[in-house]
């Protein structure tokens, strides 16, 4: 089920908690109130769905959209699990019988989970140590001779006492050594020199890659083994000798370097000034110059920074750097993905999708305007004059039996030659009103060998499924791209490096807020799509197209409810986000023309009444910009129904169940430029952007190798963030920069100077 729900009640959010969610939250555009976050956490415990709270709770919300609401049930959730380590790390100390007032205090206080963490540590436990061991042998009060500096006393004599041969202690150096780890120790754990290594780190310390040596295999050659060092090592030439400040390295370098770090081509460490940060730490412990027991002091607090206190903060400061990487990248990828499922569909029309091939053959499949498949043929288009004869004569037969609209190809492998083909083909025969196009197949084979497609398509082959679901992708991009992995969908970077759980989470996130964005029929969609419709999972989803096949059409919404297993709760998280096409193309064909549009059913009466004053009925309300525009939206406002939700309503009697999505156009490459090799420095050609990167675009020019557009060539003005220029599915116009045969890279750019 596409519920999310707040780990615990708003109760639990004290008012400077819900102050510091929305001023975390707030832009400079828009300032939260802590009453829309308490209102937010209040919905999310009752189960409501975040699509729902952000469309049809705009009144109690401030009219917060959906990338604020997650935002405030992630801080909530971190908020809870904040107070629950602290009860656990109270709960632990006091069972220790280590819980002063001040330590309590401490604990209290602090606002982080890093903060909090740095307190316990002294009083975590650990494996033994080479510290602990020394307390065994009895020389912590040799430890607190070197950490109180007196001004009296011989190290070296004060020492004695405390050798004992039968407690592995052997002479006055195994003691002080013994009394100096655990003062290293002492050091590396307290919490005011963690905070300042680690503030000092993030602050002026660096990211460093290095080139590693290639490891011999034991198993193969030196040569071979270093061959295939050298290969791999070549992806990362830019990094092999890299320094940059950990403060400003951007994600996609640093997920670069640590993916070279795991195929052992980089060696990637943080690295900062020791020399400026030690005689701080000296200072925090009070080490004095000139006394006794300051070397002893110095050699502790030196050991402890180098062989306890850096690698710990390295480890912590790296795992920070990886995970807001991965935040980014994860945006990255979402937004990406968004711009692709949110494609200009074709729409409703009868469609022939191509899956080319070449020793296999073409293989073509007819979809109707429901997206039910039809029949199948397969050209083979490199045997001969006579195959391919045959083959024009196939499509042709095909072309002038079903009425097609489009054609979409594949754009894989032989996708631009079996594109030109089809196209000769029509011209020749005279069918020039038939749409050519390539349509974007990544994640098509992923599909045809899913249980969704088998369950479509039991007694149907793989490649065939693949001609059909390229069909479908042409009639409706989101309505079929959500049958497939995100992550296949082929708009990510380094998806394979991120946190798993993390993109899963966010991809269905934006998956779910597509869907509901655009409305789904309720009764042509597919069980995967209405999986994504809020408040309904896969089960439900299921039911719902079993009890359509077998009870017919829904003749309503209301009529949803009869379906078991869908409540009263459900039906009000996902009314409004599904919808009736009627056939007739008109609203007043539907038993209810609301049933169309994105008026939440509870609202219908409100509709009703508004038609009554206007003194029309309500099909003749419905689809009338005109008559929708008189409406006075004060002459309606209460206590629950405010203006944002009235002017929703009117626009949607406006135009009813409008669709947000852009009208489709066929993107047309270049009949010339079908490989790089056809590539010539300055040809300006049509494109469409495929990827979405921090540092550029990835656009698709027909030659079976994306071209990246740099940051800096995307626009004639400054650009910050690509995303704010371009999306995915964008048709743009570019000009060849640099064509690099060799490393398979195409340089691209958009200026027009």
């Amino acid at each position: 089920m596409t519920t999310s729900t707040a780990s615990a009640a708003p109760s639990s959010a004290s008012p400077s908690v819900l102050a510091a969610i929305a001023a975390a939250i707030s832009a400079p555009s828009q300032r939260v109130a802590p009453a829309s976050v308490a209102a937010v956490l209040r919905l999310l415990d009752e189960g409501a769905t975040v699509p729902f709270i952000a469309r049809y709770r705009k009144e109690l919300t401030g009219s917060l959209d959906e990338v604020q609401i997650r935002a405030i049930e992630t801080r909530h959730d971190a908020h809870v699990e904040l107070e629950k380590r602290r009860a656990a790390v109270i709960a632990s100390v006091d069972e220790q019988g280590k819980l002063t007032p001040a330590l309590r205090t401490l604990l209290l206080q602090a606002q982080t989970l890093r903060a909090l963490e740095d307190l316990y540590l002294p009083f975590k436990q650990k494996r033994r140590t080479r510290a602990s061991m020394a307390r065994e042998r009895g020389l912590q009060p040799l430890a607190d001779l070197i950490l109180r500096q007196p001004t009296f006393g011989a190290p070296e004599r004060d020492a004695l006492p405390f050798v004992a041969p039968s407690k592995d202690v052997a002479d006055v150096d195994a003691a002080l050594a013994g009394a100096r780890d655990i003062v290293a120790e002492f050091m590396a754990e307290r919490a005011d020199v963690r905070a300042l290594v680690r503030d000092t780190t993030v602050k002026d310390g660096v990211v460093v890659a290095k080139a590693k040596k290639p490891k011999q295999a034991e198993a193969r050659s030196a040569a071979a083994s270093t061959s295939s060092h050298d290969v791999k090592a070549s992806k990362f030439d830019t990094y092999k000798d890299f320094a940059e400040s950990l403060a400003r390295i951007p994600s996609h370098r640093v997920l670069a370097v640590l993916r070279g770090e795991a195929e052992e081509v980089l060696s990637v460490s943080l690295d900062v000034d020791a020399d400026r940060l030690l005689p701080k730490i000296e200072a925090r412990l009070g080490l004095q110059r000139g006394t006794p027991w300051a070397r002893q002091l110095g050699l502790a607090i030196d050991d402890g920074y180098k062989r306890l206190l850096f690698p710990s903060i390295e480890t912590e400061l790296r795992g920070e750097l990886k995970a807001r990487a991965d935040v980014d990248a994860i945006d990255v990828f979402a937004e990406n993905l968004a711009g692709v499922l949110l494609s200009a569909p074709l729409g409703a029309r009868p469609v022939i999708g191509i899956d080319p091939g070449l020793r296999t053959g073409c293989k073509c499949a007819v979809v109707d305007g429901t997206g039910r498949f039809v029949t199948t043929v397969t050209l083979y288009l490199s045997q001969g004059a006579r195959g391919e004869q045959e083959a024009r004569e196939l499509l042709v037969a095909l072309v002038k039996k079903h009425h097609p609209m489009a054609i979409g190809v594949g754009n894989g492998t032989a996708g631009r030659e079996t594109e030109a083909f089809v196209r000769r083909t029509l011209q020749d025969a005279g069918l020039n009103d038939v749409i050519v196009t390539p349509v974007n197949e990544s994640g098509a084979s992923v599909y045809s060998a899913s249980d969704i497609a088998r369950e479509e398509f039991p007694d149907i082959d793989l490649t065939i499924r693949g001609a059909i679901s390229i069909g479908r992708r042409l009639q409706d991009p989101l309505a079929e791209l959500v049958k497939v992995d995100p992550q296949a969908i082929g708009v990510g970077q380094y998806q394979h490096d991120v946190d798993q759980s993390s993109l899963h989470k966010a991809l269905d996130h934006v998956v779910e807020r597509c869907v509901n964005q655009v409305g789904v029929d309720v009764n042509t969609a597919s069980a995967p799509l209405l999986s994504r419709v809020a408040g309904i999972g896969p089960a439900l989803a299921k039911k719902i197209v079993q009890h359509r096949e077998s009870h017919g059409v829904f003749a309503t919404r209301a009529a949803i409810k009869a379906v078991k297993g869908l409540g009263d709760r459900t039906f009000e998280q996902a009314a409004g986000f599904l919808r009736l096409r009627p056939t007739s193309g008109e609203t007043s064909s539907l038993a209810n023309p609301l049933d169309a549009s994105g008026v939440h059913p509870e609202r219908y009466a409100l509709v009703a009444q508004m038609a009554k004053d206007l003194g029309v009925a309500v099909a003749a309300l419905v689809g009338n910009a005109a008559l929708a525009a008189r409406i006075d939206i004060e002459r309606y406002r209460s206590t629950d129904v405010g203006e944002p939700t009235l002017r929703d309503i009117v626009a949607e009697l406006g135009k009813p169940g409008r669709d947000p999505r852009q009208q489709f156009e066929a993107p047309s490459f270049r009949d010339d430029v079908r490989e790089m090799k056809d590539l010539v420095v300055g040809m300006t050609l049509s494109g469409v952007v495929t990827n979405v990167t921090a540092f550029g675009a990835f656009v698709d020019v027909g030659v079976h190798q994306d071209g990246l557009v740099h940051i800096s060539q995307l626009a004639d003005h400054f650009v910050s963030n690509p995303h704010d220029v371009v999306k995915a599915g964008d048709r743009i116009s570019v000009r060849v920069v640099e064509v690099d045969m060799a490393r398979k890279r195409i340089a691209l750019s958009a200026r027009r100077g």
